[in-house]
C-alpha cells in the first residue's frame, strides 16, 4: 500500500495533501469540536448554578445546593447532612440525571 501512495503521478502530491487535510478536517468535527463544546456548556452550567438547585455531583451524589461560597458549595442530602464540594465536582442538573437514566 505504501508504494501506492509514493508513486507520484500527475498531481499526485496535491492529491495526498488535499486527503490529509480532509482527514484533519473531518477529525476535528467529530472529535475534537464536541469535546470542546461539552466542555464550554459544562462551565456554563456550574457558573450559573445557585442555591436551591438540584444537582449531581461527578462521584454521583445527589442533593440540594444549601450554600454558595465562591468556587465550593455545601449540598444538602437526605436526612438534613451537609457536604462541602468543589463546583468543579458538579456534573449535571438532578432532573437531567433522572431524564438519562430512565
Amino acid at each position: 500500500m505504501n508504494s501506492i501512495l509514493l508513486q507520484a503521478g500527475p498531481g499526485g502530491a496535491y492529491t495526498q495533501i488535499i486527503l490529509m487535510v480532509a482527514i484533519v478536517g473531518i477529525f476535528y468535527f467529530f472529535m475534537i469540536r464536541p469535546q470542546q463544546k461539552k466542555a464550554k456548556d459544562q462551565k456554563k452550567f456550574t457558573e450559573e448554578i445557585k442555591k436551591g438547585d438540584y444537582v449531581v455531583t461527578i462521584g454521583g451524589t445527589h442533593g440540594r445546593v444549601a450554600e454558595l461560597e465562591g468556587d465550593t458549595f455545601i449540598l444538602e442530602v437526605e436526612r438534613g447532612g451537609r457536604i462541602k464540594f468543589s463546583k468543579s465536582a458538579i456534573s449535571m442538573e438532578s432532573t437531567k440525571a433522572e431524564a438519562a437514566k430512565n
